[in-house]
């Protein structure tokens, strides 16, 4: 008996044995014929990567925002599906006229998933604990600015700077600025608490991490619809289709297989969706490793890539060519491709100027993703036409990668997809993987955070681009698109990608 009439089959048999007695036919009208599904309130996500811990707020990789932030976790602004920064856990806020001080009045009422309040003093150990010594958060560098923080009332948090910081209240609504509660903050990897509409419920290694509706969510006009959400972890692209097409998993919102879009072509039950994102492409150098110390080599490798064949090769065409750490999609962004344009003339005749008139050889450390794998093996020949022979180590991700070139930078090359928007300034950071040291560039970087103004900041992030794109501390290759497949009943998931995340607050099932 299918599903939808269970609700009805004992009384439809005990009227049927009614009449049959009395030698009367069963007559019902049609509206009984037939029961009303309800409407599903359960939905299963797909993701390529599984998160090594589920707390933001101590490790870089994306995954673990794509579960938990806006989910589990919520922070004192958020960022929202067009990349505005909005109200969350503070109401509002006031900012000194110099640029110094910031003062928040939070919400009243909020509480964590196992009781404990919400007010001032969980606010303020959240950010001494991102920004104190023995910090982890993956972003420390977000909250370097605050010298002091001050808490007058429950709800009122003040915020003293030492100088002004012009991107403080949208780096405050990332994952990795979200609030944690002190009783529960050391097990937030494996158990997880927050204030946010869903709450933790099991995570099975290797398989799958379940959360449920929190019933006493704080937002009153937020009318969550989905009680249960799982988020199932499929890497292989072929088995990530085949799961959509069964049924299996309802949603992959970043669909790992260009190639196979077009196989959900008239499919009546899943849609496909593309969308912006920030993944920024880039083939990064370990800029203090011979030969790469030298800028020429590099700017020779860079003119050996011909950037339209990699995204046609590495992404079936899915992409925007980059010439810097900038996507089309950020403010005072500007096109640089131009500056080291495919020559291959012009690239050999570099590298015998940098003393390479025979080429080099090195390894590229690249991880497991298709994507990564996909360009490797495309810019391994495109460098054997200028002499340079490149060995392809394939480096799983994220452990044995973060291990051996974001926290111990021993690479020659490396390629990854840089998730993070407007993150430009890492190639100001020291120490970090790119070994990239330019103090004129450094100075840029530090003269965004010195104004408010957006114009001048835009200005700036202009010479930012223009310097890398001439340095070429890493290869600028291209920004994926999201590539989102998933039943077109699903409403509510983001398309475009202004930050990586899987946010559910309005996913709902179509009645």
């Amino acid at each position: 008996m299918p599903r939808t009439y269970l609700s009805q089959a004992a009384t439809l048999s005990r009227r049927a044995a009614l009449c049959l007695a009395l030698g009367t036919a069963l007559s019902l009208p049609l509206s009984a014929t037939v029961a009303e599904a309800a409407p599903k309130t359960a939905l299963t996500l797909g993701m390529a990567v599984e998160p090594a811990g589920l707390d933001p707020t101590i490790a870089a990789p994306v995954a673990i925002g794509q579960v938990t932030w806006q989910n589990v976790f919520e922070g004192l602004v958020k960022i929202d599906s067009e990349g505005k920064v909005k109200p969350q856990l503070a109401e509002s806020w006031e900012i000194a006229p110099d640029g110094k001080t910031y003062t928040f009045k939070l919400r009243k009422g909020v509480t964590f998933h196992d009781g404990e309040a919400f007010d001032s003093s969980v606010a303020k150990f959240s950010l001494d604990r991102a920004r104190g010594e023995s910090s982890v958060n993956p972003q420390k560098r977000f909250f370097a600015a605050i010298d002091s923080i001050e808490t007058p009332d429950a709800t009122t948090l003040v915020l003293k700077l030492k100088q002004p910081a012009g991107s403080l209240l949208y780096w405050l609504g990332w994952p990795a600025s979200v609030m944690v509660a002190p009783k529960s903050a050391e097990n937030n990897r494996t158990t997880p608490v927050g204030t946010g509409p869903f709450k933790f419920a099991s995570w099975a290694k290797g398989d799958k991490v379940e959360l449920q509706k929190n019933g006493a969510y704080w937002d009153k006009a937020v009318a969550v619809k989905l009680e249960k959400a799982t988020f199932r972890f499929v890497s292989d692209p072929q088995a990530q289709a085949a799961a959509l097409k069964s049924g299996d998993i309802d949603a992959f919102p970043e669909f790992g297989a260009p190639e196979l879009m077009t196989s959900f072509d008239g499919d009546a039950r899943l849609g496909t969706f593309v969308g912006n994102t920030e993944l920024k492409v880039v083939a990064g150098m370990n800029n203090a490793r011979k030969p790469f110390d030298d800028k020429r080599v590099r700017q020779a490798l860079m003119m050996a890539v011909d950037r339209s064949t990699v995204i046609e090769g590495a992404w079936s065409g899915f992409g925007t060519a980059i010439g810097s750490h900038y996507t089309p999609n950020d403010r005072g962004y500007i096109d640089t491709t131009g500056v080291h344009p495919f020559d291959i003339d012009k690239s050999k005749a570099l590298l015998a100027e940098a003393g390479y008139p025979d080429g080099f050889s090195f390894t590229i450390k690249a991880p497991q993703m298709a994507y990564s794998q996909r360009t490797s093996q495309i810019l391994q020949a495109m460098f054997a036409e200028i002499g340079v022979t490149m060995t392809i180590e394939t480096t799983e991700f994220p452990a044995k990668w973060v291990a051996d070139v974001l926290k111990g930078a021993d690479y020659d090359m490396t390629i990854i997809a840089h998730a993070e928007p407007m993150d430009i300034d890492i190639y100001a950071r020291d120490p970090y993987y790119f070994n990239y040291k330019n103090p004129a560039f450094n100075e840029v970087v530090a003269n965004v955070e010195k104004t408010a103004d957006a114009g001048e900041q835009e200005k700036l992030y202009g010479e930012a681009q223009k310097i890398l794109a001439d340095d070429v501390p890493a290869l600028f290759l291209f920004v994926m698109p999201k590539l989102g497949v998933w039943d077109r009943k699903v409403k509510g998931l983001w398309e475009n990608e202004p930050i990586p995340s899987n946010v559910l607050t309005d996913v709902h099932w179509e009645e």
